[in-house]
């Protein structure tokens, strides 16, 4: 329970922070939308894995993990969401990844049971998706922040080895360890894209 509250406290504190320097630096209504959107989605992910992995009410398990599921899902379209409106491309990769989480959302919860591997594969063929639809939007970001982007999307694939480990001490416990990594580079590509680098999203959309 220490990773899920300390994330979330975490997260409360740094989403604000991530949104009023965007504010200041950029001023742009689409800047500061795609910001919240994340920061939404951050905060209901971590939320819900709370809820899921800690409330021990047996009637409500099946719930929290369909909550849980699908906040995943809506976090990895609202991280890609900042990039997208930040930068002014990757638009058509944006709807698409917003209606796989829709789609699997869905299927969540028509769903009674869902296979592990199947939902695992949902996400990252959603978050790795920019490498094969996304060469307009990843011709646009600063390095720092594709390096940034790699590095996150290392460390959330790298933790379901662990989740799919269920025999290893602490298995969960590890898995979310390496969720909170990914969403802490994550957090920082995009407080780059948006508060600190501007100029530079700006000159690569122009050249």
């Amino acid at each position: 329970m220490v990773v899920h509250v300390a994330a979330l406290v975490l997260a409360l504190a740094a989403v604000p922070v991530l949104i009023t320097l965007t504010a200041v630096w950029r001023g742009d209504a689409a800047g500061i939308a795609g910001v919240s959107v994340y920061g939404v989605t951050l905060i209901l992910m971590l939320l819900c894995s709370l809820l899921y992995n800690h409330v021990g009410r047996p009637r409500w398990t099946g719930l929290f993990r369909r909550l849980d599921h699908s906040a995943i899902h809506f976090k990895i379209a609202g991280t890609y969401t900042p990039f997208a409106l930040l930068s002014g491309a990757g638009g058509t990769l944006l709807t698409v990844i917003w209606t796989a989480a829709a789609g699997a959302t869905a299927l969540s919860f028509v769903l009674r049971e869902r296979s592990a591997l199947v939902g695992i594969g949902i996400c990252l063929g959603m978050g790795w998706a920019v490498v094969i639809g996304g060469r307009d939007l990843l011709a646009v970001l600063p390095l720092s922040v594709i390096v940034l982007m790699l590095v996150g999307g290392v460390l959330y694939s790298a933790g379901t080895l662990f989740l799919m480990a269920p025999r290893l001490p602490y298995h969960n416990t590890i898995w979310h360890g390496f969720v909170v990594a990914a969403s802490i580079v994550f957090y920082v590509a995009i407080f780059l894209c948006a508060a600190l680098a501007p100029d530079g999203v700006a000159e690569a959309v122009i050249g």
